[in-house]
């Protein structure tokens, strides 16, 4: 008879469990299978299609045998247009798979245990994971709806001690699709120079999905370029969320340890899709202006539906393609005890999917995902709209 053996998971995973955002999603899949017509509006993927000229540069690479194990740090040619494009040298970028790998690699190479990461909530999902996982102690900042949920230079400030060692910003934002001006990146970058211990992590992947003027942190604030890693890939503006490419640009020393780790991890991301995300780059960037004029109508599409709804605050987003929309009211009037009910609410009263705040550090709000046609936004506004009505009206009767 065969000894009864006790698994043990490792520590460095004992606080972490799978994504809510995936659960939700999980959630309404395993609903739509028993079938139910459910509207999700949960995931943060495009609609769009890949450009065609992508999908032909990988069936292209593909044909002509570029299918061998790639270097660790990317393709040359690769490594080369996002150099060219960030105006730095080859030796200060990294391909990745998939911008998250490059979360990871930096946090891995980096952090010791104990080590401090500064995050402005609400933040990705992913952030307080990633630095756990590698040793760090998470440290959030709450940045309010009245705050445009940003960080302010005098909760940087605050937050930051000697065992602090990045500071993580993301603009645009998921899930609040706020921006940093230029002159808001430089009052947190005049905080940073007092602080030479501490380094900035600025995760830029929905650069191209700007509704106001972008500015990445390189360019604002260039006395910090030695401490910097800017975080980017093809993913969200190119609908190519499953070729799983992204990259990181930093100083030489940073980027080697990350190869280091990358290349004890993935060995290097997939060669066809280099391929295909340099077909990207060098591509007609008319296509992410259509796109980017798309997903504007459609958040003020989703920004007007919500703001008719009882119980509903929804701020226009900047940036990505979320609402983060404070649900406070919905919480009080249906007497629910967090915004993750509320959700949970919808999905079963409604069948609408929809990710509470808590999931992103910053309880009472919940974010809708406008990365969907119209047709599916305007279905899932009115099943919100007649649940809230709905309960509402019975508040009001039980009174």
């Amino acid at each position: 008879m065969a000894e009864n053996v006790l698994f043990r998971r490792a520590e460095r995973i004992s606080g972490i469990a799978l994504s809510e955002i995936v659960q939700i999603s999980e959630r309404a899949r395993m609903l739509r299978g028993e079938g139910h017509d459910v509207i999700a509006l949960s995931t943060g993927e495009p609609d769009f299609p890949t450009p065609e000229h992508v999908i032909a540069a990988a069936h292209e690479a593909a044909s002509k045998g570029e299918t061998k194990y790639p270097p660790t740090a990317g393709t040359v040619v690769l490594r080369d247009a996002i150099a060219e494009r960030a105006c730095v040298e080859r030796e200060n970028v990294v391909v990745s798979t998939g911008a998250k790998q490059v979360l990871a690699n930096a946090m891995l190479a980096t952090l010791n245990p104990g080590d401090e990461v500064i995050i402005p909530t609400p933040f990705w999902t992913s952030y307080s994971d990633i630095v756990a996982m590698a040793g760090g102690k998470v440290v959030t900042v709450p940045c309010s709806m009245a705050e445009k949920f940003k960080l302010t230079p005098e909760k940087l400030e605050a937050a930051i001690t000697p065992r602090t060692r990045w500071v993580m910003l993301n603009s645009p934002s998921n899930p609040s699709g706020a921006i940093y001006s230029a002159a808001e990146i430089e009052a947190l970058a005049n905080v940073l120079l007092h602080h030479p211990h501490v380094w900035i992590l600025a995760d830029e992947i929905y650069e191209h999905l700007s509704y106001q003027p972008f500015v990445s942190f390189a360019e604002a604030a260039p006395a910090l370029k030695d401490r910097l890693l800017i975080v980017n890939g093809v993913s969200k503006a190119w609908a190519m969320t499953g070729w799983r490419i992204g990259w990181g640009i930093g100083p030489a020393e940073l980027i080697k340890a990350m190869i280091v780790v990358q290349g004890q991890v993935t060995s290097g991301a997939c060669s066809i899709s280099q391929a295909a995300a340099l077909a990207a780059l060098e591509g007609e960037e008319g296509l992410l202006s259509d796109r980017r004029n798309e997903f504007e109508a459609r958040r003020n599409l989703v920004v007007d539906g919500l703001n008719a709804i009882p119980g509903v605050e929804c701020a226009i987003s900047d940036g990505a393609f979320y609402v983060f929309p404070n649900i406070e009211g919905l919480i009080e009037a249906g007497r629910f005890s967090s915004d993750a009910e509320v959700c949970d609410w919808l999905l079963n009263e409604a069948h609408v999917a929809i990710v509470p705040g808590r999931a992103f550090g910053l309880p009472g709000h919940a974010r809708i995902s406008f990365a969907y046609a119209r047709s599916d936004l305007e279905k899932g506004l009115d099943r919100i709209a007649v649940a809230v009505g709905k309960l509402m009206s019975n508040e009001e009767t039980n009174r």
